[in-house]
Formats: C-alpha cells, sequence, structure tokens
C-alpha cells in the first residue's frame, strides 16, 4: 500500500510540474508575443506616416528618412489599397500563382482578410474637392511573431511527452524491480522448503510401515504433498510452465475440496459445471493457486461467514471461471487497485496474492482476470477468461 501510494505521489509530483511548466510557459509568451504586436503595430504606424509624407512630398523635399524608412520594413507583410479597395503596393508577402492576375487576386484577398481582422491604419490624404482620400495599410503578424505565438504549445507537447515516458519509466523500471524479487524470493522458498519436505515424506513412509492401520498418517501424507504442491508452485515462478491439456473441471473440484475441509462450516461453497468435462491447456498447480486466492480473499471479505459460489461457463472460443461471494464488496475508488502489488485493506497482508494471480492468468495462460461486479455490503465477482486450444 506504501509502494502505491508513493507511486501515486510521484505521478502526481510530475503532472503538477508540467501543469506549471505550461502556465509559466503560456503566461510568459502570451507577455511576449503581445509585446511585440504592439511594437510591430507602431512600426506599421510609423511605415504608415513615412507612406503618407511619401504622397504629400514635393521636388523639395527630402525623402532619403522616409525611404529608408519604407525600405526597411522586411518582416511584416503589407498590403497597401486605396478608397476603392484595389491594392496599389504590397511588402514582404509570399505569392505562388501562375500569372499577375492571380497574384494580384490573391494578394486582394489577403488585404481584405487583413482589413476584416481589424490589422490595418487609415492614412488619411484629404481631398481638394472635400471628398475623402485616404489609403489603408493591411497588415499581419511577421513570422517571427506567429513562430513565437506557436512556440509554447510546442513546448508543452515537449513536457507532456516527457512526463508520459517519465512515468512510463517509473512504472517497467518499478514493475522489472519487483519481477526480479518475486522470482527470487519464490526460488529460495521453493528451494528452503525441499529439505524438510524430503524429510518428512521419508517419517511418513517410516510411520507407515510401523502403523499401517492408522488413520492419521494418510491424512499427513495428504498434507506433506501439499506441501510438495506448494513448492512446486512457487519453483514455476519465473519460467513459463509447458501448458498441458487439463480438465477444468478437476482443477475446481480440487480447489473446492480443498477450501471445504479448511474453511468454518459457516462458509458454504457451492459450484455450478456444465454437464461435460471443459478441456484446457494450462499449469493445474498454478491456476488452482489462482483460484484459491480468490476463495481465501473471498472468506477473508465474509469475515467467515457466507457463501461462495464457482462457476464454469464453456463459451464459443473461450472458458471462462466466475468466483462470486457475499462479502463486503470493494469500493469503486479501489477497483482499479486490486491487482497493483502492495494494494490490501487488510491490517496485515502483503498485497501480492491478487497481482500474482493476474500475472499467472495473463503471462502463463495468456487469459484475463478482473473485477466483472463489486457492491459494497453485496459482494464480489471476479471472472477469468482462457482461450480454448
Amino acid at each position: 500500500m506504501q509502494w502505491t501510494d508513493r507511486v501515486r505521489q510521484i505521478r502526481m509530483l510530475l503532472v503538477i510540474v508540467a501543469v506549471v511548466i505550461a502556465v509559466v510557459s503560456l503566461s510568459v509568451s502570451h507577455i511576449l508575443v503581445d509585446d511585440l504586436s504592439k511594437e510591430e503595430r507602431n512600426k506599421m504606424e510609423v511605415w504608415a506616416q513615412a507612406l503618407h509624407a511619401l504622397s504629400n512630398a514635393d521636388e523639395n523635399t527630402d525623402l532619403t528618412l522616409v525611404l529608408s524608412v519604407i525600405r526597411g520594413n522586411n518582416t511584416i507583410p503589407v498590403i497597401v489599397m486605396d478608397a476603392g479597395g484595389n491594392v496599389t503596393d504590397y511588402r514582404n508577402v509570399k505569392v505562388n500563382a501562375r500569372n499577375e492576375a492571380d497574384s494580384m487576386a490573391y494578394i486582394s484577398a489577403l488585404g481584405h482578410q487583413m482589413y476584416r481582422s481589424g490589422k490595418y491604419i487609415k492614412v488619411d490624404f484629404g481631398g481638394a474637392s472635400g471628398k475623402s482620400d485616404y489609403q489603408l495599410v493591411c497588415y499581419d503578424e511577421s513570422n517571427m511573431l506567429k513562430r513565437l505565438s506557436s512556440y509554447p504549445y510546442i513546448q508543452l507537447g515537449v513536457v507532456l511527452i516527457f512526463v508520459v515516458v517519465a512515468i512510463f519509466a517509473l512504472l517497467s523500471s518499478k514493475r522489472a524491480e519487483q519481477n526480479k524479487v518475486w522470482v527470487g524470493l519464490s526460488k529460495e522458498t521453493a528451494h528452503q522448503l525441499g529439505t524438510p519436505i524430503s524429510s518428512l515424506m521419508a517419517w511418513v513412509e517410516v510411520l507407515k510401515e510401523n502403523y499401517p492401520d492408522d488413520d492419521l498418517i494418510p491424512e499427513m501424507d495428504k498434507d506433506v504433498k501439499r506441501l510438495e504442491l506448494i513448492a512446486d508452485r512457487f519453483s514455476k515462478i519465473g519460467s513459463l510452465p509447458e501448458p498441458v491439456d487439463c480438465s477444468m473441471n478437476e482443477v475446481l473440484e480440487h480447489v473446492v475440496d480443498y477450501m471445504g475441509r479448511r474453511t468454518s462450516s459457516r462458509v458454504l461453497i457451492k459450484k455450478e459445471f456444465p454437464g461435460h468435462d471443459v478441456v484446457v491447456k494450462m499449469s493445474s498447480s498454478l491456476f488452482e493457486w489462482v483460484i484459491e486466492n480468490l476463495c481465501k480473499n473471498a472468506v477473508d471479505a465474509m469475515e467467515g461467514s457466507g457463501t461462495i459460489l464457482i462457476r464454469l461457463l464453456d463459451e464459443p472460443g473461450r472458458v471462462v471461471v466466475e468466483v462470486h461471494d457475499t462479502g463486503k464488496g470493494i469500493r469503486k475508488k479501489d477497483l482499479k487497485s486490486v491487482f497493483t502489488p502492495g494494494f490490501t485493506t487488510k491490517k496485515r497482508g502483503w498485497g501480492l496474492g491478487l497481482s500474482l494471480a493476474k500475472r499467472i492468468v495473463e503471462e502463463y495462460h495468456k487469459g484475463k482476470i478482473f473485477v466483472k461486479s463489486s457492491e459494497v455490503g453485496r459482494g464480489t465477482v471476479f471472472r477469468i477468461e482462457l482461450r480454448k486450444a
């Protein structure tokens, strides 16, 4: 549970950092774009005044400064139109057209678009007859300003990609570390159990010879074989066991028999199997472990009193096993975390049972396991789906 909370905190921290970077970047960029936009507006006003001075100049006017201002604009697209909306001049506008008529049509349309967007300066020349005579200096943002406007969104995308990669790397490294720990722990457990189990098997054989009529010795033999099965399960963790054809009915019968003899009489275990044998390629010992884990969790959830229903369904293309219980159920906010290593709602527990069950079903049997339904106070249904050979 602590590791799960820690990962959540790290992911939340990464998301918060990404949001802060995005907000700061957008805010700073907006300020810079606004300042540059005002500066370009001021430049265009000076350019329009220079155009006005050029129009009113006579042969005695020094046009050096005026021409320097007009020629100095090499970045801002400008289109000059007269009072009738006809284009009289343009600068810094890229035109891709086949002929001059198409070029002028494109420039005229672009100039009217600039005018409608409010990016224009009206230069009033007056008129001798009293009629209004003016020109419209229409302009657009420079390429640098457009790039600066789009830069924060590109930066935001890069930050989001970084956060996603960082979270994925964190989860992958942690998952790989967990796998190594589980495999090492499982192998070592199997190894440590091997010697005492062999010794117990030998002692059981001695007891059989000396006390052939004792009814307790066969029960002891069953328990020793059970220990041998557990050690075999642990030894298979970390390797891919070769699946063989097994009767799912028999596998589930073994679980029902084992759990029935080791749970309270207040726990009723029911079964619903089809009338025919359902054969599936599997590792029977590992799959029994999965069902046992689900049943033990169900017993804990029911606090020692309730009903467990194990249902086997033979559907087209797949075999389904469902484990129903009448326990306390799972809260909605915990449904996504039930198979996460370290997650547990018990006061005592490592939170590895369901994560191991998920690994056995999905990695070793190429199936699916999930919570089909759960209602607080009513119970939970776990569903396992295996493909038919």
